[in-house]
């Protein structure tokens, strides 16, 4: 006869932390990497109009959006009537446009103020004079360099 031992009297090793480190940085790369940063909350209709000769621009952080429709869904209290949007804010005055290209161009360096452009993503059944409007501002200013933002396709249909 032999005999047995029963193994109860040992424990469990302790768990190894060495890559742990390891493992949260490069979890941390990857949602660096991955996330996209919401510019503004679009709360217009924006049904962008159709061109069949669209270029893309190059530097985007040198972009002030500018959007105008009539209020989406969730917005309908601000009436029927097309608005200017800035930002996550309706604009209830059009000189508000010309206080909001002061603010961008004072948080732009000096040497890229000349390259900032503003760019118009109009829904397609704006009144344009609503954009007239916002373009007269924008000349106030001195914001010259204007862009309508559109979508590839047929502009003729």
């Amino acid at each position: 006869m032999s005999k047995f031992k029963k193994g109860g009297g040992k424990e469990l090793p302790a768990i190894s932390t060495a890559s742990l480190p390891d493992i949260v940085f490069m979890l941390l790369f990857f949602f660096m990497v991955a996330t996209v940063m919401r510019d503004s909350t679009l709360m217009v209709e924006n049904t962008l109009p159709t061109a069949n000769q669209v270029e893309k621009l190059e530097n985007r952080s040198l972009v002030m959006y500018v959007y105008a429709g009539k209020p989406g869904q969730g917005y309908k209290k601000y009436g029927s009537e097309s608005r200017v949007q800035l930002n996550d804010k309706f604009v209830t005055n059009l000189k508000e446009v010309q206080t909001f290209v002061q603010q961008v161009r004072a948080n732009t360096p000096e040497d890229q103020i000349g390259k900032l452009m503003t760019a118009l993503k109009v829904d397609k059944n704006t009144n344009m004079g609503l954009v007239g409007d916002v373009k007269e501002q924008l000349r106030e200013v001195n914001q010259l360099k204007i862009n309508y933002s559109t979508k590839v396709g047929d502009a003729v249909r």
